[in-house]
C-alpha cells in the first residue's frame, strides 16, 4: 500500500470526525476545541453556569463509551500504522505526527487502564444529558470537553477540582 500525505491527511481527518461527530453520539457544526481560553476565575463562574444549563435525562441510557473507547482505538491504529509506513518509505512527518509515534505507548496504556476500571456496563450508572449538544451522552463528557475548550488543555488543579465541585 502507497502511503501520500494525502492518505494520512485523510485518515486523520477521519481519526478526528470519529472523536468529534458520531451522528449517533455527538453532532457538531464548528470547532468544539476553539474557545475562548479562560482565566481560573472565569472557570469557575463558566462552570457554574454550565451545571446549571444541564438537563439529565431520565432512566438508564446505552452503555456507549466502551463502543467508542473500541471504535477510537481502532482508528489510532490505523493512523500509526500509516504513519510508520510513511517512514519507511522515507516520507516526512508532521511534528505531531512524530509526537504520536513517539507517545504511543502512552494512549496503549490508558486505553488499557480504561478498559480495567470501565468495566461493560460502567457508564450507564452515569448521569446522561438529555438536551443540547451532548444530549445522549454522559455529562462528564461535555465537562471534559468544556474543561479542554476553554483550557487549551492546561488546567491547574485548584482550577479542575472548582470546575468539578460545581457539579457535586
Amino acid at each position: 500500500m502507497k502511503v501520500t500525505s494525502t492518505a494520512v491527511s485523510d485518515i486523520l481527518s477521519l481519526l478526528r470526525i470519529n472523536f468529534l461527530s458520531d451522528n449517533t453520539v455527538r453532532k457538531y457544526e464548528e470547532e468544539p476545541f476553539r474557545s475562548e481560553l479562560y482565566s481560573s476565575d472565569q472557570m469557575d463562574r463558566h462552570s457554574k453556569v454550565l451545571a446549571n444549563s444541564h438537563k439529565l435525562q431520565k432512566g438508564p441510557s446505552a452503555d456507549k463509551l466502551l463502543k467508542r473507547l473500541e471504535d477510537n482505538e481502532k482508528t489510532l491504529l490505523e493512523v500509526r500504522n500509516l504513519l510508520v509506513e510513511s517512514i519507511r518509505a522515507d516520507k516526512s512527518i508532521t511534528p505531531a505526527s512524530e509526537w504520536l509515534l513517539d507517545n504511543f505507548y502512552l494512549i496503549e496504556e490508558q486505553v488499557a487502564i480504561a478498559r480495567k476500571h470501565l468495566p461493560k456496563g460502567y457508564s450507564e450508572a452515569l448521569p446522561y444529558l438529555a438536551e443540547g449538544i451532548s444530549a445522549g451522552m454522559p455529562r462528564v463528557y461535555d465537562i471534559v470537553l468544556e474543561i479542554i475548550a476553554h483550557s487549551d488543555g492546561r488546567v491547574d488543579v485548584n482550577s479542575l477540582t472548582s470546575f468539578v465541585a460545581n457539579y457535586q
